[in-house]
């Protein structure tokens, strides 16, 4: 198998609490490209994918979309030869060069507008304009090159952004970290969601978006409770 290298509450306009309920995420059937949004659609969560160069982010997009994504994705060439840190990511030829957009529903009222970000640091000013409206992240983290994501934490930490950690698990990795060990070298908190996916996976890939909708369901609820 190829290793997946393609790269609130009471606030207006905010949803509330029960808007994050994770129980109504669509069935793992892959959906045909062209969905229509429904008319009874008036809730719209913009999630941002942050992570290193190669780790896996427009496939993460491109897996759980259930729209034809879009892709900003352009051909590798002899100019990015110094540049772009390709050492553990040989067999990629492609690179996202803005962003990738994808789209999921969680019921008929809310939707997910799903944006990756480009991993390369020459593309890292992006980031901040890509944040701005963000409701939550999803970290995306490849164990051969752990480095690449301090980064993005640091980021969202700054903005003060939700967000979960995912490790794309690829194969022929040799040095099969725990999670435990993940988050130690990340230096993450214990109330950050830390979970593994295969970001190839349409079912891996939603759950990865559960756990982080759960995860900010779970924050407003106890914003609520402070209030």
């Amino acid at each position: 198998m190829d290793s997946a290298t393609s790269d609130a509450s009471g606030t207006p306009g905010t949803p509330g609490p029960t808007a994050f309920r994770p129980t109504a995420v669509p069935g793992s059937t892959a959906s045909p490209g062209r969905k229509p949004l429904t008319d009874a659609a008036e809730t719209g969560l913009k999630i941002v994918v942050v992570g290193g160069f190669g780790v896996g982010k427009t496939t993460l997009v491109r897996s759980v979309s259930e729209i034809r994504p879009l892709n900003t994705e352009e051909v590798m060439t002899q100019a990015g030869l110094g540049v772009d840190d390709t050492g553990s990511v040989t067999a990629k030829t492609t690179t996202t060069v803005a962003f990738d957009f994808g789209r999921i529903s969680l019921n008929d009222r809310v939707v997910l507008y799903l944006f990756g970000a480009p991993g390369q640091e020459r593309f890292w000013f992006l980031w901040d304009r890509l944040f701005a409206g963000t409701l939550g992240a999803v970290v995306l983290v490849d164990t051969r090159r752990m480095d690449d994501s301090w980064y993005a934490i640091d980021r969202l930490e700054h903005h003060r952004t939700p967000f979960v950690v995912a490790v794309n698990r690829f194969d022929g990795d040799a040095a099969r970290h725990s999670l435990d060990e993940i988050r130690l070298a990340l230096a993450l908190p214990d109330h950050v969601p830390l979970i593994d996916c295969d970001a190839r996976v349409r079912t891996s890939g939603k759950n990865v978006l559960v756990t982080l909708v759960d995860h900010l369901y779970q924050l407003a609820l106890a914003q609520e409770s402070a209030s």
